[in-house]
């Protein structure tokens, strides 16, 4: 009877360990303490070791570390494990998949077309985990890629691996091969103890890996707190898997963490436009990243494509050149966006990193300032990794020689003291006040810009002058400017040869016609031009012209309901719940009423009867490129087209394209089109066919 409660205690105890390590190590989320966490897993260990018979052989405890190992074995690889091939540039990692998909254009299928699947590149130390029907069984590293060394010992102790397969069913054999990392946020923690330890501090998270993995005591490998990350496979018995996508949601099932963010792709387009969406949100990643990797997802196109003699010929990396600098974080200011989102901002003595002077960095939101603990006075590292901004990647907390207060994140708006919320499940925090100065002058640089309104002269300083001079409380106020008004105000501009001297400049005639005449020129842009210009929440440029392609002038959107838009292909629910709510708000209303008194165009021209749903529009669901030189249209005038008539304009041919239009000159498309058996038509057939 005792031994059946002390069973029961032990059970309860790694069901309660096993939890808290998913939370710490998968989630990110933990619940308990340190302190608490070490108090379960002594008592179990003080059980077991009381009691043995009862012990199971995946039991928690097996993580804390064994016997020291004499040496590291070299074991070979069942299937070889072996690199990727870099490119360093878009246009190279292009050309790259593009000859891939050429290869494999033969041998496919009618309809069959090549998926991608796109990853982040973990900078880490590789590795390859084996279970044997279901049980970790062995572990190596990389090695030469025939033979790597066996860290076994090494590996068990990392927590976010399950000892057992999560499975009732295991596999014979499943070989995981992915990335052995750590987070920056553990490596400033066992900096903390290395400085305490009076030895040197760890430079980066990678090199403190690859020297951890290959430790001979497992003991100290199971303080560093590694972790990892499944990305491919070695070799698979009675695992049922055709392509990388389903491979990843298996592996998941297992309890194995897969890569992160990796999504699926239908082109080689739609991997390069899902690019920067991945870069984005890079800065916000606890572990170090150098890239993205692109794989074939179908596992028979990949025995189709074969290996080369060092590296597969169906995956891809584009890299980034990663540079990072020490300095010391002076201030921490919050900046308000022009959707309220409060964005902290780490303001450092200016360091040089790869040639530019970094004196500030973005810090994200709350809860990166509280992963990293980071304070005004700290040691900081930051990272420039390709065109990614500069990141806050870890504080030296070693270097932290006095208690430094933490950062208070306001509890209301610094601009105009009105309430903040988080948003509903997510990490951001804004500002809810829909008249704050802040949101106003951000709303007004982006409506101006490029990718907004395109008034041409209106910048961020002619903004902050209107504003100063209170000419403009609204979009539609900057419609009621006029030349003579603005000729005659004054801004302060820097006199020549005289320091930081300031001195009262007249705006003058010409700025004053130039801005008037870009403000007038805006004023027929459109709907959909307009509808991605006023900062509503997830309403881009692609989002608004999907949308007004069905409804095209400003009663018929109002009309319509969230189901209605959320049906719309791409639009889903959460963007149509934003734009009808935004639309049916007392300040959305007020937009558009006082953008439509003042003239602006809120409609966009009437499809024909026949084609007003977008289903029906002669292009719909058609992938068409133009290439060479064409007589009647410039290249974004053909791409626009394309798409008022329901079509996707592709910048390259694959065997998914629909048809062609070639100009002059139209070179290696044309070919490329010809050898895929893809249609090939002139200027003059487009016209008659779907543009008379």
């Amino acid at each position: 009877m005792a031994d059946q409660s002390i069973q029961k205690r032990i059970d309860d105890l790694v069901v309660q360990i096993r939890y808290h390590d998913q939370r710490y190590y998968q989630d990110a989320a933990p619940e308990i303490s340190d302190l608490q966490y070490d108090t379960l897993m002594a008592e179990l260990v003080e059980l077991e070791q009381q009691h043995p018979d009862l012990a199971a052989p995946d039991s928690p405890t097996q993580r804390v570390g064994g016997d020291i190992v004499e040496h590291l074995v070299s074991v070979p690889h069942r299937v070889p494990m072996l690199s990727i091939d870099n490119t360093y540039s878009r246009d190279d990692l292009k050309a790259a998949m593009q000859r891939i998909e050429k290869l494999l254009a033969p041998t496919l299928a009618d309809g069959e077309s090549v998926g991608w699947v796109m990853e982040y590149k973990i900078d880490g130390v590789a590795g390859s985990i084996r279970y044997e029907n279901g049980e970790l069984a062995l572990a190596l590293t990389r090695g030469n890629g025939v033979v790597g060394d066996d860290i076994t010992h090494n590996v068990r102790t990392i927590r976010d691996l399950p000892l057992r397969l999560e499975t009732e069913r295991p596999p014979e054999v499943a070989e995981l091969r992915g990335e052995i990392y750590m987070t920056d946020a553990d490596l400033a923690d066992l900096n903390v103890r290395q400085a305490k330890a009076g030895a040197e501090p760890y430079k980066n998270t990678r090199n403190v890996t690859a020297g951890t993995i290959r430790l001979l005591d497992p003991k100290i490998a199971a303080t560093r707190k590694l972790r990892f990350f499944c990305h491919g496979s070695g070799e698979l018995i009675g695992v049922d898997v055709d392509s990388h996508q389903a491979f990843l949601q298996w592996v998941d099932r297992m309890g194995v963490p897969s890569t992160p963010n990796a999504v699926r792709l239908d082109s080689v387009d739609a991997a390069l436009d899902a690019v920067a969406k991945l870069e984005k949100g890079m800065p916000e990643l606890p572990f170090e990243v150098d890239g993205i990797v692109f794989k074939v997802d179908s596992f028979a196109q990949r025995e189709t494509l074969g290996v080369r003699s060092k590296s597969p010929r169906w995956v891809i990396a584009y890299k980034f050149e990663r540079y990072e600098a020490t300095t010391r974080l002076e201030a921490i200011e919050v900046q308000v966006g022009k959707t309220g989102t409060i964005t902290p901002v780490a303001y450092l003595v200016p360091v040089d990193i790869a040639g530019t002077t970094v004196s500030r960095a973005s810090l994200h939101n709350a809860d990166e300032i509280e992963r990293l603990d980071v304070r005004v006075g700290d040691l900081v590292v930051v990272e420039k990794a390709g065109k990614i901004i500069p990141k806050v990647v870890r504080v030296e907390k070693h270097a932290r020689t006095e208690e430094l207060p933490t950062f208070e994140f306001p509890e209301q708006c610094p601009e105009c003291d009105g309430p903040l919320s988080r948003d509903e499940g997510g990490v951001y925090i804004r500002c809810t006040n829909p008249q704050c100065p802040a949101q106003l002058r951000q709303r007004l640089v982006y409506f101006g810009s490029r990718a907004g309104m395109d008034i041409d002269g209106l910048g961020e300083e002619v903004v902050d002058l209107l504003l100063q001079k209170k000419l403009v409380a609204s979009f539609a106020d900057l419609y009621r400017l006029d030349a003579d008004t603005l000729a005659n105000l004054t801004w302060p501009r820097q006199r020549k040869g005289k320091g930081d001297e300031l001195i009262d400049v007249q705006f003058g005639r010409k700025n004053a016609e130039n801005l008037v005449a870009g403000i007038e020129a805006s004023r027929t842009r459109g709907l959909a031009r307009l509808l991605s210009s006023i900062s509503i929440r997830h309403v881009g440029p692609r989002v608004a012209k999907l949308i007004t392609a069905k409804y095209w002038s400003l009663p018929q959107l109002q009309s319509a309901t969230t189901e209605q838009l959320a049906a719309i292909h791409e639009i889903g629910e959460r963007i149509a719940e934003s734009l009808v709510s935004f639309l049916h708000s007392d300040q959305g209303a007020a937009v558009f009423a006082d953008l439509e008194s003042a003239g602006v165009v809120l409609s966009e021209p009437e499809p024909p009867a026949e084609t007003a749903d977008a289903g029906e529009l002669p292009l719909a669901g058609k992938a068409i490129v133009a290439t060479g030189t064409l007589a009647n249209y410039t290249r974004d005038q053909i791409k626009a087209r394309i798409e008022e008539l329901g079509g996707r304009a592709a910048s390259s041919v694959s065997k998914s394209t629909d048809f062609v239009i070639a100009g002059e000159k139209a070179g290696s498309k044309r070919n490329k089109a010809e050898s895929l058996g893809v249609e090939v038509i002139s200027e003059d057939e487009f016209r008659s066919r779907y543009d008379p």
